[in-house]
């Protein structure tokens, strides 16, 4: 009866085993297999058999993970305080390294993610933040992935999310905004004074060349004054104007008395 019962045991040990010896690995996951203590090897996808008791495996998912860095304060290089938040894309290239090299990699990439952009947005002013965002993400994105080289990790991409300002900031920029508008709008002013005055003064010495082309200017003036409703016109004629107009019968007269 004893012998029956341990026969009929053993079987059922054996299925026990074997179920605890196997694991199933999807595609985008590793095993990481430790024999007595010690790194073994890198197993995986699909089906892979453990001993049981003597190996022990962690289980590494290899798809791109998606961090959100929370907010930080952060002092800019011209000493103005804003919060930053960002977002890091990143991978575990070498399953044996980001379990071996560091306890938890995902927190350590966190905090790392923090540290390093509040050290490097704090090298930048505060336009460069609101302006220049691609050039700070590839700063952040190489200063990550260097660091985490060693674990294993590759960090592909840094997205700046939001950069906040108080509100006497918000408006001293808004003051700064205003005041540049009204700059340019000067200059543009100034310079379409410039272009005018070199059209008037190329004008001018047209005219000057040809008396003509001024006593048809000066009728065209006037045309254009009769035209509108003033009862009374006043226009002063200069005297270059009338010569020849005053030439004409003092010719006639002399030819008379001849």
């Amino acid at each position: 009866m004893i012998w029956d019962f341990g026969f009929g045991f053993l079987p059922l040990l054996v299925i026990i085993l074997i179920a605890a010896s196997l694991r199933i690995l999807r595609e985008y996951e590793r095993a990481v297999v430790f024999q007595l203590g010690r790194f073994w090897r890198v197993k995986g996808p699909g089906l892979i058999l453990l001993i049981p008791g003597i190996q022990q495996m962690v289980r590494v998912d290899l798809r791109t993970v998606v961090l959100d860095v929370p907010t930080q304060d952060v002092i800019s290089r011209d000493n103005v305080s804003v919060k930053v938040n960002a977002v890091i894309y990143f991978r575990v290239m070498d399953p044996q390294k980001a379990i071996i090299q560091v306890a938890d990699f995902l927190n350590a990439t966190s905090q790392l993610a923090q540290t390093t952009l509040r050290s490097v947005l704090g090298k930048h002013e505060l336009d460069e933040m609101l302006a220049e965002r691609e050039r700070l993400n590839l700063d952040i994105q190489q200063v990550l992935d260097a660091q985490t080289d060693a674990w294993g990790i590759k960090v592909s991409n840094v997205e700046i999310k939001h950069v906040d300002l108080n509100e006497t900031m918000v408006r001293a920029i808004a003051r700064q905004a205003e005041a540049e508008r009204e700059r340019r709008a000067k200059v543009i002013h100034a310079e379409g004074e410039l272009q005018a005055s070199e059209k008037l003064l190329a004008a001018a010495q047209m005219l000057a060349r040809q008396p003509e082309a001024m006593q048809l200017r000066y009728l065209q003036t006037l045309a254009a004054i009769a035209g509108e409703r003033s009862s009374t016109i006043v226009f002063p004629v200069p005297m270059d104007v009338l010569g020849p107009m005053l030439k004409g019968p003092q010719r006639r007269d002399t030819t008379e008395g001849g």
